[in-house]
Parts: structure tokens; C-alpha cells; sequence
């Protein structure tokens, strides 16, 4: 376990929450609205602003993509007051655009900071992944296997047959071959549509029965994802894809010269972090937001990697102030 930081001082834990509390219920006022872009802005800059209200000298480390792209929460944008601890910040304001569009599951808002130097400036690019829960031998997976012996590797370890293991796969037509074998030595198959922070995570709570996520995401995401296993347990295994030399030169420009590096759990978030996520959307981590009344209500969740604590916060709030 990480040793506690000294700039991340825990009253900061509360906060992020208010943070993804402020992103998930702008974006739910255009759930199941078909204007995933609409959503996403909504979200952004509810964001933005609720990070401008803290005490804090925070930089974007991976954001909503590069200045020239992002009008807000780009990569590299300064956020808060500047008076504050300095961290680096990993943030999806609606991580799930299309499933909030068209209200399906596991649409969440989602942040995690660190120490200045503590996330991985990860470009926007494809990140092959591959995770596991807490509770298995270190060394279980491996992105240089196939998925066949990584999943006998895991089933091995938790003492039951392959056919036993439940794997979580994003539900893309590049990963047609991936689930034909998986399905092909008796793997069980969770395809999700989008959300894959969600499914990384779901691998650590045994009430999902997802054992193994697979497959290949966006490498933002991964970090993001990281982050939240650093806190709860696990292990991660990440290598970046490139589809064309712009591409790998965007890599080169956040400092990544190792183009084939296999990463581990740590190699992307490192030291004490804190992972918040509010759900959007009802989701297998978190229920959605709901309007009751004259009120909304929000469920989200809090870790801190120095000291594995997972906080479940219930938000009421009302709309007439």
C-alpha cells in the first residue's frame, strides 16, 4: 500500500466527489436525448467549473484531447484556484457519451488525480488491456500470451476450469476474433457497448462475476481505469496501439518513446491517487441520477490508494436553489 501523500490532503477525497456529482447531473439532463456531443459538453463544463471552485494548482494530464481539439479540459489546461496543492488530474466528464445518448448502462463521470508526476500523460490512442482483480498471484496475465492461456492462467489460479471464467469484452466488431476464442475454450462473455473504466473495475468486485476484463479501449481510459485498481486491488496489463505515424509522433510528444512497452498497474498510476466516479446512468458500479420530487439524487464512489478506502456517497440535491 502506497504511503499517504502529503499533497493530497484527504479533505480533497469529499471534493472530487462534488466534482463528478457537478459533471454526471449536467450530463443527465440530456440522457436518452441522441446528442451524445451535447451531453458531453454539458458535462465538461459542469466540470471545469466545479474544478475552478477548488483550492488547488491542477493540471490536466489526460483530458478531453489536445488544445487544438478541446475547448475546455484539453490536455495540459490549468484548473483551480492555483493557490492549492499541485497534482495532475485524469478526468472523463461523461465517460460513456453514446450509452448517456441513448440512456443505457454504466454511463459514469469520472476523475482521478495524483501527485504531480503520478499518471501517465497517455495519448489518445488505442491501449490493448488486460485486468483482474485483487486476490490472484502476481504475474497472472500477460499481454504477451494468448487469450487462451491467460484465461487457463487465471482459472488455474482461482482453482476452477476455464469454462468457470467470465470475461467482460467492449462489443466492437475488432474484437470479433478475440471473443470467438474466448467463447471457443467455454468462456463466459460480458459484451459491453461502451463504458470501459467500468469494466476494468467490475473485475474487482466479485457481485459482477466478470473475472478478467479484455480487449482493446481507449488508453486515457486506462489510466483512469488504473487508478481505480490501485485502490481496491488488482492488476493491470496496457500496451499502447498505433494505427499510422501521427499517431506514434503523438506519443513521441508526451514523452513515450518505448512504443512496444508492456505497462503495469503502477507504471500508470503510481504513488497515492484518488479515484472518483458518480453514475449518469444505472450501471453494474453505480445507479444513475434520478429526479424525485423537487430534487435530484446521485450515487458515487470515492477511493484513496494510501489507505484502500472505498466510500459509497449518497447526494441529494435540491432544484429550486
Amino acid at each position: 500500500m502506497p504511503t499517504a501523500s502529503k499533497v493530497l490532503d484527504r479533505v480533497l477525497v469529499l471534493e472530487m466527489v462534488r466534482v463528478t456529482e457537478a459533471a454526471a447531473i449536467a450530463a443527465s439532463t440530456l440522457t436518452g436525448r441522441g446528442d451524445e456531443k451535447a451531453a458531453d459538453a454539458a458535462a465538461v463544463e459542469a466540470m471545469r467549473a466545479a474544478l475552478n471552485e477548488l483550492d488547488i494548482d491542477g493540471t490536466v494530464v489526460i483530458g478531453e484531447g489536445e488544445r487544438d481539439e478541446a475547448p475546455m479540459l484539453f490536455i495540459g489546461e490549468k484548473v483551480g484556484s492555483g493557490q492549492g496543492p499541485a497534482i495532475d488530474i485524469a478526468l472523463d466528464p461523461l465517460e460513456g457519451t453514446t450509452i448517456c445518448a441513448k440512456s443505457g448502462p454504466n454511463s459514469l463521470a469520472v476523475l482521478a488525480i495524483a501527485e504531480k508526476g503520478g499518471l501517465l500523460n497517455a495519448p489518445d490512442v488505442y491501449m490493448d488491456k488486460l485486468a483482474v482483480g485483487p486476490g490472484l498471484p502476481a504475474g497472472v496475465i500477460d499481454l504477451d500470451r494468448t487469450p487462451t492461456e491467460n484465461v487457463a492462467a487465471i482459472a488455474a489460479a482461482k482453482g476452477v476450469q476455464p469454462k468457470d471464467i467470465i470475461a467482460c469484452v467492449l462489443d466492437r466488431p475488432r474484437h470479433e476474433a478475440l471473443i470467438a476464442e474466448l467463447r471457443g475454450i467455454g468462456c463466459g462473455v460480458v459484451l459491453i457497448g461502451d463504458g470501459d473504466v467500468a469494466g476494468v473495475i467490475a473485475t474487482s468486485d466479485p457481485d459482477t462475476t466478470i473475472d478478467v476484463y479484455m480487449g482493446s479501449g481507449g488508453a486515457p481510459e486506462g489510466v483512469l481505469a488504473c487508478a481505480a485498481l490501485r485502490c481496491v486491488g488488482g492488476q493491470f496489463k496496457g500496451r499502447l496501439l498505433f494505427r499510422n505515424d501521427d499517431e506514434r509522433g503523438r506519443a513521441r510528444k508526451w514523452g513515450i518513446e518505448d512504443l512496444d512497452r508492456q505497462y503495469d498497474l503502477k507504471d500508470l498510476a503510481k504513488g497515492d491517487c484518488i479515484f472518483a466516479a458518480t453514475g449518469v446512468t444505472d450501471g453494474s458500479l453505480l445507479e444513475g441520477v434520478r429526479r424525485v420530487g423537487g430534487k435530484m439524487t446521485t450515487e458515487s464512489v470515492v477511493m484513496r490508494a494510501s489507505s484502500g478506502t472505498v466510500r459509497w456517497v449518497k447526494g441529494e440535491h435540491r432544484l429550486d436553489l
